[in-house]
Parts: structure tokens; C-alpha cells; sequence
């Protein structure tokens, strides 16, 4: 019983030392400003860090690979480096779906980027394709490139499926010439 008298006895400083305490200084908290991830030239819309350049008109992803798209959707790439003195080409890779084709019995691709308008492209069977067009390199000299794609038909929302569905899409982006 001693012993456990001078034990709480010896702790009782250390015990009543924290409430008595003040500090005397303010706390300091640095700010560390994070960089921004770079933006990706081609991307994948299965991963996870792309998911910021896809910016408008992309559903969730599905069997970890591929998303649908509404009839209109858009995409920010990162020009290649000597992109706005060669130029490049746009590769939009998807498919189109068996259901979707046999409704709408053919669909038009286009893209544009601010007032530039790529060729548009007719696809007349389902399945995997590729929409690659030329980019003038006048408008790849900044850092960051918004293209926006416009489908002419798709499934509008309806019984069955509530969300508007035109592609499947798998990979977007900008190759160098």
C-alpha cells in the first residue's frame, strides 16, 4: 500500500502539470500547396486519375473499362509536346452498341475544339471503332485542350434505362503528327 502511495504521489505532478499548462505562442501551421496533377495526352477512361478530364456527358465506369456517353460530352487532353508547331490527331476509340445501332440505324461523330470544328464521321455498323481526326496545331498551344463531341443520335432516357446512351467510349486522346 506504501509503494502505491508513492507511486500516484510521484505521478501527481505529472498528472496536474497539463491542466495548469499554457502555451505562450501561437500554433504555426504551414501551408503546403500540392501541384496539381498533370493532365494526361491520351487517357483511359477506365482510370481512376482521368476521371478529372472527363468533364461533361460520361457515365460511371462498367466492368472496370469502358463508360457510356450522353449524346453530347467533352474531354480536357494535354497537347503533346511540339503539338502547336506539327499538329496532331485526335483518336476518340468505342463502340457502338448492337441495341443502340438498331434503333438509330446509323450515327454521326463530331468534335470540336472553341470555333474549330473537326469532319464529322458516319458509323452504319455496331461494334469497335475509331473517330481520328487532324488537329490544327494552332489550337494546341496551351496547356490544357477541351473537346467537346457530339453524337447525332442515341437513346433517349426511357422505361428501362433512365440515362441517355450514345457510345461506349475506352480511350480519348492526342497523338502527335
Amino acid at each position: 500500500m506504501r509503494k502505491l502511495i508513492i507511486v500516484v504521489l510521484g505521478l501527481a505532478p505529472l498528472l496536474s502539470a497539463p491542466m495548469g499548462c499554457r502555451r505562450t505562442q501561437p500554433v504555426k501551421v504551414d501551408v503546403v500547396e500540392e501541384e496539381a496533377p498533370k493532365l494526361a495526352t491520351v487517357i483511359h477512361v477506365a482510370d481512376p486519375k482521368a476521371t478529372v478530364q472527363l468533364v461533361k456527358g460520361f457515365y460511371e465506369l462498367e466492368q472496370n473499362s469502358w463508360r457510356w456517353t450522353a449524346g453530347k460530352f467533352a474531354v480536357a487532353l494535354r497537347p503533346p509536346r511540339g503539338a502547336s508547331e506539327r499538329g496532331a490527331v485526335l483518336q476518340l476509340k468505342f463502340a457502338v452498341a448492337d441495341a443502340v445501332l438498331e434503333r438509330v440505324k446509323s450515327m454521326t461523330v463530331k468534335a470540336r475544339s472553341g470555333k474549330v470544328e473537326l469532319a464529322p464521321e458516319t458509323y452504319t455498323k455496331s461494334g469497335e471503332q475509331i473517330y481520328s481526326r487532324d488537329v490544327p496545331g494552332s489550337i494546341l498551344g496551351g496547356e490544357v485542350v477541351l473537346f467537346e463531341f457530339e453524337v447525332d443520335k442515341f437513346l433517349p432516357p426511357g422505361a428501362v434505362e433512365q440515362r441517355e446512351l450514345a457510345l461506349i467510349v475506352t480511350t480519348i486522346g492526342l497523338e502527335l503528327k
